[in-house]
């Protein structure tokens, strides 16, 4: 740090001598102070104290500041100094200010105020030059060497630029001269090492990132252009805007930084393909008017047709423009700092006449200049100009020359010299009992510096922490909008306010004029925005903004804009058909009220009917020879299970409970086993009795019913412990199943122990292959006496149901499941009940005519 101030010092001194070497070209009379020069740059009004105002109007031509730069006064060239002329506002406010406070009798009493107004012409060297001025008191004279006996000069307000002030800080901090630069906030001179004595009256803009994230966020523009200028200033801005523009979800389509190689003869064309290509409409721009000069000076040969311009209001966008140009600029938003207004300020203006104020070199300068006139005959010249009409006044003057609101570097000085008189005041109160006591210090200006550091520049309240600098306000920005009229018009109109660090954003959309190129409000994004019931699907290799819109997929759903994933539904909900939301799931189950099931339902109650109807036609005609010779008593039994099997289907149908689910199964099983055990008796009987005709065959002792209802009891007794074990294991349940129809909750039975479930059916499927095994062995047996092609046929039947009732269980789901296994139930009991039963009772009830013994012996013995 040391080494550093001594390095500092010792340039400062090397400035001393340049400008001593400068300065032996002035023609010295007797005393120092008496250093005379042909031209004057200031004007000064007198006061107790006066403020030294370094200010910049026109630009200084370069050609006439060479090697004799100091020799020579400086000229202007009237094209050239144009966009100079709107800053004479800043020398308006410095009059204005002034004499409110010299009229305010609460601030500063019994004190005035003057000022001296130097031009920099905003040339560094010239700034340098009026300081050195300014320290002597008189004119230009010889460094160290002060004319002025009385310590009025003790504060410095300047310059427009950072280059500027840092010039004008080179000679001003030898001295430790209090500096108040208005310019926009340069990370440069927040320097305390090498600027210990510069104070910035212009905003930090620290939050102005978080206000243009804040106005993406609103209009939807995650894909924009951003422009900067090429210093510390505009590193940090980019820097703070990258990284909230990506916690946002937002993108920058490219980055262009406005450095002096586009005086050095930049291809203009390759920059601006660079910031038109892209698919942004949007641009944001960031840099103040001096920093962004050679990007104005583009802007005067090329226009950015098709696109909108988000500034800031350090930069003035009509520094550099025609009347005929600014119209390119309309639509621009810009975020201004949120300023007091000054109505006194339009009162004053009607008092500033070159009449009243004969003095003001300055005032009949810019007057000449903006009228195109002269205040005053000028003989030898070969050109004349008409004489400024007493009536000319302010309001007429273009808005290209003067604005008649306080621009943002006036609002600066404004606030610059009420921290000045405020400064003053606190000094008066605590260190000087007076004005002569105040000015007796003999380094008054050192003073002031505790006390700038502790006084608030709007309020003028003491600070008792006492910070590094002037205090500050939390940052608010008014949105601006720049509308062009035809007849050279053109005004900026607020639309809304945002405040950044409370993320409260307030615009007035209707407010708006956009440019030209869009009729609405424009949209700036990489891809489309993928809709509810999309995701987005980033693309390999791009910023996060460029992606693809892909559906999402089964069982999920996306309910709002841009999502990035796709969200599950609750249980109890299902995704939508544009899966863009979650609806209700109903219940569901075969049940009475649906047309399957009713169908279903009175399937089995018909069957059953209809068997219950065969069974009482054996019952009545038990004595005829058709029902004794197929063993009515078997017959009986079949009947009955089978009407017990059409039955238990109905268990199926309705809503499933604890109980049902234990029950169906069960009773479906037990209730089949009897069935096929029953016709597994009458096939094993009809076997014997065909092996037991001779007389005295031992065989026909297992003819007699008894063994034919163990043989039923025996298998049924099987099936019986079969079930048993499943119940207590692992028995069939209740659920509710939400995977195998998306919009609905299947209310279920869960058969529990899958094997013992597919053995139960398995020990019926293998009485069910004994009972065909031995049909079809005796199908040839005469027709008369057995009934083997009857059952055959029967278990054939059955067997072809529920083997295609395996897989068809397997592959189905839900009530679907449910409708198959009572399809098959009924299949499968009705195929026995017609193979079996039917043409039995065909001869009883249509054909009793052979339901004699005389028939049935005939066709045995044929």
């Amino acid at each position: 740090m040391n080494f550093r101030k001594l390095g500092l010092f010792f340039f400062r001194l090397f400035v001393i001598l340049i400008f001593q070497g400068y300065f032996s070209a002035y023609q010295i009379g007797e005393p120092p102070c008496h250093l005379k020069r042909d031209y004057s740059l200031t004007y000064t009004r007198e006061g107790d104290i006066v403020i030294g105002a370094f200010l910049s109007l026109y630009e200084n031509a370069e050609a006439q500041i060479g090697k004799k730069a100091f020799i020579y006064p400086p000229l202007w060239k009237a094209v050239e100094s144009d966009y100079m002329l709107k800053h004479y506002q800043h020398f308006l406010t410095v009059q204005f200010t002034v004499d409110e406070i010299n009229k305010d009798p609460h601030l500063l009493p019994n004190i005035s105020l003057g000022y001296q107004l130097l031009n920099n012409f905003h040339q560094s060297r010239l700034a340098v030059e009026n300081s050195l001025m300014w320290l002597s008191g008189k004119g230009p004279t010889i460094p160290n060497y002060s004319c002025d006996k009385k310590h009025k000069s003790m504060v410095v307000i300047g310059g427009m630029s950072s280059t500027l002030s840092m010039a004008m800080a080179t000679l001003l901090g030898l001295y430790k001269v209090p500096q108040l630069s208005y310019g926009s906030f340069d990370l440069l001179l927040s320097d305390e090492v090498l600027y210990p004595y510069v104070y910035q009256l212009g905003s930090k803009e620290s939050t102005l990132h978080l206000a243009a994230v804040q106005l993406m966020l609103h209009f939807g523009w995650t894909w924009v252009g951003l422009i900067i200028s090429y210093d510390l200033t505009g590193e940090q801005f980019f820097r703070h805007l990258q990284e909230e523009m990506a916690w946002n979800g937002l993108c920058l389509a490219f980055t262009e930084q406005v450095s002096e190689k586009f005086k050095q003869g930049d291809d203009h064309i390759k920059f601006l393909s660079r910031i038109l290509g892209p698919s942004s409409n949007v641009i944001f721009i960031y840099g103040n008017t001096d920093s962004l000069k050679f990007f104005s000076e583009l802007l005067m040969i090329f226009a950015l047709h098709g696109k909108l311009l988000v500034i800031s209001a350090s930069w003035d966008y009509s520094a550099y423009s025609t009347d005929e140009m600014m119209s390119n600029f309309h639509g621009t938003l810009i975020f201004s700092q949120f300023k007091r207004e000054i109505p006194a300020f339009t009162d004053f203006l009607k008092s500033v006449h070159p009449q009243a104020n004969p003095e003001d070199i300055f005032l009949k300068s810019y007057w000449e200049r903006v009228f195109s006139c002269l205040l005053s005959e000028i003989k030898n010249l070969n050109m004349t100009y008409r004489q400024c009409d007493e009536s000319f006044s302010f309001a007429e003057i273009s808005p290209l020359f003067f604005d008649k609101t306080i621009i943002e570097l006036s609002s600066n000085i404004y606030n610059g010299i009420y921290l000045l008189a405020h400064t003053l005041h606190q000094m008066l109160q605590t260190e000087a009992k007076d004005l002569s006591e105040l000015l007796a210090y003999p380094l008054l200006s050192w003073k002031l510096h505790h006390f700038l550091k502790c006084v608030n520049p709007v309020s003028g309240i003491k600070d008792e922490l006492c910070g590094d600098g002037p205090s500050t306000t939390a940052e608010t920005y008014d949105i601006l909008n720049f509308r062009s009229f035809p007849g050279k018009i053109w005004t900026e109109v607020k639309v809304g306010e945002v405040i950044p660090h409370e993320k409260v954003l307030s615009i007035n959309e209707e407010d708006i004029d956009w440019p030209e190129d869009f009729p609405q409000i424009p949209s700036s994004t990489c891809s489309v925005a993928c809709g509810p019931g999309f995701r987005k699907q980033f693309r390999e290799g791009q910023p996060i903004c460029c992606f693809d819109c892909t559906s999402c997929p089964d069982g999920k759903i996306s309910n709002k804009t841009d999502a990035e994933e796709c969200m599950q539904c609750p249980e109890y909900q299902y995704p939508s058909k544009e899966k863009d939301r979650c609806l209700p799931r109903t219940v569901n189950y075969l049940a009475y009220e649906e047309t399957l099931g009713m169908i279903l339902a009175f399937a089995a109650l018909c069957f059953s009917i209809l068997t219950t109807f065969v069974l009482r036609v054996f019952v009545m005609y038990r004595d005829t020879p058709i029902v004794k010779a197929n063993n009515c008593s078997l017959s009986y039994i079949l009947l009955i299970s089978l009407t017990l099997c059409f039955l238990s289907s109905l268990l199926f149908i309705g809503r499933p409970t604890p109980a049902i689910c234990i029950l169906r199964q069960t009773t479906f099983a037990i209730v089949f086993t009897v069935a096929i055990a029953s016709i597994l008796a009458k096939t094993i009987t009809v076997v014997l009795a065909f092996r037991a005709t001779k007389p005295g065959s031992k065989l026909r002792r297992w003819l007699r019913p008894a063994v034919s209802h163990s043989l039923i009891f025996i298998c049924t007794l099987i099936q019986m412990c079969l079930c048993g074990f499943w119940l207590g294991t692992y028995p069939p349940f209740l659920e509710e199943d939400t995977h195998s129809e998306a919009s609905f909750i299947v209310i279920q039975c869960n058969e529990g122990s899958l094997v013992t479930f597919y053995c139960v059916l398995g020990y019926m499927g293998f009485l069910a292959l004994v009972s065909f095994t031995l049909a079809f062995l005796v199908r040839n047996l005469p027709d008369t006496f057995n009934e083997a092609k009857y059952l055959t046929f029967s278990m054939l039947v059955f067997c072809s149901v529920w083997i295609s009732f395996l897989p068809a269980y397997q592959s189905t789901k839900g009530k679907a499941m449910v409708a198959m296994e009572i399809f098959s139930i009924l299949v499968s009991s009705a195929g026995i009940l017609i193979c079996i039963f039917v043409p039995k009772c065909y001869v009883i009830l249509l054909r009793p005519d052979r339901n004699t013994l005389e028939i049935l012996k005939n066709k045995a013995n044929p």
